[in-house]
């Protein structure tokens, strides 16, 4: 009978065992899942995002979530071994308009497990927004660039539907035949999410953006494209009321200046400029929004623009001996305050070491002998560095006898008098060579300030007579760089 119950015994007792290793597999503490989300697009580390770690096997685990700190590290402590699907979310990726696909994580006891997690590079979202182009006289294929972004409401920040945005660039080529130049533009309409794509803009430059809708409009804002093709800026529409400012300073006929056109609103915008050097407040700054309202800073350096127009805007900041500050700004509510630093003209340009006996004039302009004889306005790099001058076609901004003015379809353009007293736009030579219906965009794009020599301005009867042009009626401009 004893040897029946012997079985039975070592049963009981292996059971028992087994049931003690499964208790004590069960407590076992699982492995540490950790990693870091990167924003490819900004190039930095996302914080923020929603890690979410799920089962992926039939053992039927509750899916886990993970904020990312401000380090974009994140961190899941006592995985237990199994087959797992790893994703994130954030706002950045809504605002793409693309989805990241899930990581597939096999987790081995006792093993650390690293996943990090990054948005989308520039060149695989624009791939995957606008697609890959392949140029008919090339085999190479290649991919425009992609500016996206998304416009809201300046007055509330909803979505916008239906605005339309614009990007333009500018194209010169040098052909045998003489000098091309071409204002490529681009233009789509934003959904209901308000999300749009510009494909196929140039990379590694700068393009100018705008968004209108009705009456409303945006400034015309500068975008410089990264190399790897891919830009998000955002937007802001809003609406501005145009208030016609005259003259009212006694002035002969000839002299009396047009009305002037100038945006106002109900936006508020706010400030300080700084030194970057000693970080000392610049009291006396100009703070000014392109035709809009400007004020000055204070002894602390702090300003307010009141009555300004709602949406994304174009901020100059200036002050004598500083280099200038333009950049875009989003006229809404509950903005914090702009912070602006100046550079003084010494820790931004450099050193310039003379080291020749005579300077020589690389162009046979002629340059040096007409200033002598004083028949037209005359600047040389060292007055444009005086007048503070950010980009060539400030050169023109406070010049008597020239003027800045924004055409209907919101390009800048010069003016000069005319032989009848009106404001007419110039003939332009840039070295030399007479360019066609150039806009102070175009002129900045061409010409950058910093490698500007001299103007000349000259009026019709003024104009030396190798670049007059038959029944202009107006002046000339003459561009030389170095």
């Amino acid at each position: 009978m004893r040897l029946r119950f012997v079985p039975l015994a070592i049963m009981f007792v292996l059971s028992a065992q087994s049931a003690a290793a499964q208790s004590a597999s069960e407590r076992t503490p699982g492995v540490r899942v950790s990693g870091v989300v990167h924003d490819s697009v900004a190039h930095g580390p996302l914080a923020g995002a929603w890690v979410q770690l799920a089962g992926a096997d039939r053992a039927g685990r509750a899916a886990r979530t993970a904020v990312s700190d401000s380090l974009g590290r994140y961190a899941f402590d006592d995985v237990p071994e199994g087959r797992y699907k790893l994703g994130f979310f954030h706002a950045v990726l809504d605002s793409l308009g693309v989805e990241v696909p899930l990581r597939d994580l096999a987790v081995r006891r006792g093993r650390p497990l690293r996943a990090d997690l990054a948005v989308p590079s520039g060149g695989t979202l624009r791939a995957l927004i606008c697609g890959v182009r392949s140029p008919r006289d090339s085999g190479v294929v290649v991919s425009g660039a992609a500016v996206i972004g998304v416009v809201r409401d300046a007055r509330g920040g909803a979505p916008a539907e239906g605005v339309t945005i614009s990007g333009e660039w500018l194209e010169i080529s040098f052909r045998t035949q003489g000098i091309e130049r071409r204002r490529p533009r681009v233009v789509v309409t934003t959904g209901a999410n308000g999300w749009f794509a510009l494909c196929n803009t140039p990379a590694g430059g700068n393009m100018f953006l705008t968004a209108s809708r009705g009456a409303d409009s945006t400034d015309l804002i500068e975008a410089a494209v990264p190399v790897d093709g891919f830009l998000r800026r955002d937007l802001y529409l809003g609406a501005a009321r145009t208030v016609v400012v005259r003259d009212t300073t006694p002035r002969p006929d000839s002299l009396a200046l047009p009305p002037r056109i100038v945006r106002s609103g109900e936006g508020r915008l706010s400030g300080t400029v700084m030194s970057a050097d000693f970080r000392r407040p610049l009291a006396g700054a100009i703070v000014h929004l392109s035709d809009g309202p400007t004020a000055r800073a204070d002894e602390r350096g702090a300003w307010t623009l009141a009555n300004a127009p709602l949406g994304t805007r174009v901020l100059e900041v200036r002050s004598v001996g500083y280099y200038p500050d333009r950049r875009a700004v989003h006229v809404v509510g509950g903005m914090p305050p702009v912070q602006v630093a100046l550079s003084t003209f010494t820790s931004v340009l450099d050193t310039v070491k003379i080291i020749a006996q005579g300077v020589t004039d690389r162009h046979g302009s002629g340059f040096e002998e007409r200033k002598r004889t004083g028949l037209g306005r005359y600047l040389t790099s060292t007055d444009l560095e005086r007048r503070g001058a950010l980009f060539t076609s400030d050169a023109f901004r406070n010049l008597p006898g020239t003027r800045l003015e924004r055409t209907e379809t919101g390009e800048r353009i010069i003016l000069v008098r005319s032989a009848f007293g009106e404001w007419c736009q110039p003939s332009v030579h840039i070295d030399g060579l007479y360019m066609w219906n150039l806009t102070a965009d175009d002129i900045d794009g061409m010409v950058s300030l910093r490698y500007v020599k001299g103007i000349e301005v000259y009026t019709e009867a003024t104009t030396p007579a190798e670049y007059q042009r038959a029944m202009t009626g107006c002046g000339t401009i003459l561009i030389w760089t170095k």
